[in-house]
């Protein structure tokens, strides 16, 4: 019989045990979702506009490596600039003015009629 009693009392008090930590994580969930509204941190879900577009080639080498010149240079680059050579050595546009004037043509658009 003292047994019984004493593993209801447990139960019971596991029971409340749990109620407790329930209110606390919930109570302790809305204060978090409350400080991401004031300090901008809930916007997570937001990516960038520009994440996962292709960049045009900036650097290159004699055996068809290409650089982007985003992110952390690349091995090959690295090794090569061990060596001694120069970043601007594989540079595809070689000066600012070869820059400007593109292969590409421009892509004009025409404006719709109103």
């Amino acid at each position: 019989m003292l047994e019984a009693h004493l593993r209801d009392a447990l139960l019971k008090l596991r029971d409340e045990v749990g109620k407790v930590l329930t209110n606390k994580t919930n109570e302790l969930k809305h204060q978090i979702a409350r400080l991401e509204g004031e300090t901008g941190y809930g916007n997570r879900g937001r990516h960038s506009s520009l994440k996962g577009r292709k960049v045009a080639v900036k650097y290159r080498d004699g055996s068809a490596n290409a650089w982007a010149g985003r992110g952390a240079q690349p091995v090959w680059l690295r090794e090569k600039m061990k060596a001694g050579a120069k970043l601007e050595d594989f540079a595809v546009y070689k000066s600012v003015a070869a820059r400007k004037v593109s292969p590409k043509k421009s892509k004009t658009r025409r404006r719709a009629k109103r």
